[in-house]
Order: C-alpha cells, then structure tokens, then sequence
C-alpha cells in the first residue's frame, strides 16, 4: 500500500484510536429530501466539528459544505435508481475517478447488493472502481446494500463483506447482527456498522457500543444524529463510545444532560 492511500485512509480512521465516527448524509441520493436533510448544510453545519469523516454526494458537498472544512470527505460514487422503484439495486458508477479527485476526499463509496438480481453488476461496478482507485492511492468503502429479500445475519452479512474485501474494497460498511464478531473475524479489512432507520437515542448508542466491543473500527450513522431531536449532543455521546469505549448507559447519561443544557439554553 503507498503512501498516499496510507495518507487517506489515516484521515478516515483516526490512528490514535484505530476508530472513526462516519457522519452519513448521502440518503438523498435515492431518497430525496430525507426528513432532516431537506437543506443539508444547515443540518451538517453544526455536526462537522464532531465528526471524523462525512459522507456524501458531490452534489450536496459543492453546494453545502464550507470549502475550508478540514473533515475528510468520503464521497458517494454510486447511484442510478430511485426510491419510486422497486429494485435499488440496478445501481452503477456515477462519479468519475477524476472529479473524485478535483474534490479532494479521502475515499470513495459504493453499494454492492449481494444476493440481488444485480448481484454481478454492482461487484463489477466495485471490482473496476477498485482498479480506478488504485491508480490514484483511493481507498473504497464497500457499502454492503440488503435488499427486502435478504435476512441481515451473520451469514449473510459475512458473504457479502467477505467478497467486498476479496474484490479489494479498503473499508467495509455493513450492518450490526448476532455473532457480529464472526462477520469481522473473518474480513480482513475494517468494518464500520451503519445506523439504520432512526431508532431511539439509548438504542443507537447501545448498537454502537456493542458494535465497537465486537471488533468494528465505527460507525458510519445518518439518521440516528441528524433526526434526533439533539443531534450535537448525539453525536458528542457516539464520539465517546467509539474513540473512549464508554458504556452506552454512561453515554445515554451524557447525551440527555447535554440535551437538557441545550433546552436551557434555548430557553
């Protein structure tokens, strides 16, 4: 590995604790305007300090993201269907390698849908990324997609970051489960676990935890900060969890005494 992917992938996963907190705000590239991400710089402005990398779309990081911003961006590259259809998974490339680069991030995202009719298209799409990236030091975060037919298991979940890593993706993002820490045993390169649908606070943090303690390098959450009804004081409780190993009880503490300070405050 060169140095420049070295150099990169260093700015996604902090070296100091071998962790990171993803802040994930590229819903809107299938879903629109996301309850929460309807003008997406307001929501992403007061979260930046808090986390370790964003991810997003080129769209949104020209429109809305302050240029000056130190946080290392890992850019959404893939894409092609909508929520109106029925099949997420027909996706294909749509950021060249070149204009990746005119941006200046630090890594590169795709879906994979393993399991799906378009099961070897989105491999394929990943295996020529791969190779693009290589060219230019890129890592590649292999975001494992679960289709409405797929059961999110140790099984499953294995398969599909186990052939991420086989086709060369540097990252994996893919979903907690029961026996999470088989599905890490066995893929070779990090995993990051995502959010999901917005649940409660003290269960977002208690994945996260239980996560962290199963061998993932973080978290890659969207919708569990953003759609809180305190998303600074969520994101500074994950921060915890993922860079200090506090317990999610302890961290739920912080989180709702922040949360109550920032009612005062607005009051």
């Amino acid at each position: 590995m060169d140095w420049g992917m070295k150099n990169r992938i260093s700015r996604i996963i902090r070296p100091d604790t071998g962790r990171t907190v993803m802040l994930a705000v590229d819903h809107g590239y299938f879903l629109g305007p996301t309850s929460g991400l309807e003008e997406p710089g307001k929501t992403v402005a007061p979260l930046l300090e808090y986390a370790d990398t964003l991810m997003l779309t080129r769209g949104v990081l020209r429109a809305c993201v302050d240029a000056g911003t130190n946080v290392p961006i890992v850019l959404r590259v893939s894409g092609g269907t909508s929520v109106l259809k029925d099949d997420l998974s027909n996706e294909g490339l749509t950021v060249s390698m070149n204009d990746a680069l005119r941006l200046n991030v630090s890594g590169v995202a795709l879906s994979i849908f393993v399991g799906s009719e378009n099961e070897r298209q989105t491999l394929l799409s990943m295996a020529d990324l791969v190779d693009e990236a290589q060219e230019c030091g890129m890592p590649v975060l292999a975001v494992t997609a679960v289709g409405k037919e797929m059961v999110r298991d140790s099984r499953y979940l294995g398969l599909a970051c186990r052939i991420s890593a086989e086709l060369g993706a540097h990252i994996v993002k893919t979903y907690y489960c029961d026996d999470f820490e088989k599905v890490v045993r066995n893929c070779p390169v990090p995993i990051v676990i995502a959010g999901g649908k917005k649940i409660p606070e003290k269960e977002a943090l208690e994945l996260a935890a239980n996560a962290i303690k199963r061998g993932a390098v973080g978290v890659d959450m969207g919708r569990n900060i953003f759609q809180s009804d305190h998303p600074v004081p969520m994101i500074k409780a994950v921060r915890e969890v993922v860079h200090n190993d506090m317990d999610a009880a302890t961290a739920y503490d912080m989180f709702t005494t922040l949360a109550n300070e920032t009612v005062k405050a607005g009051a």
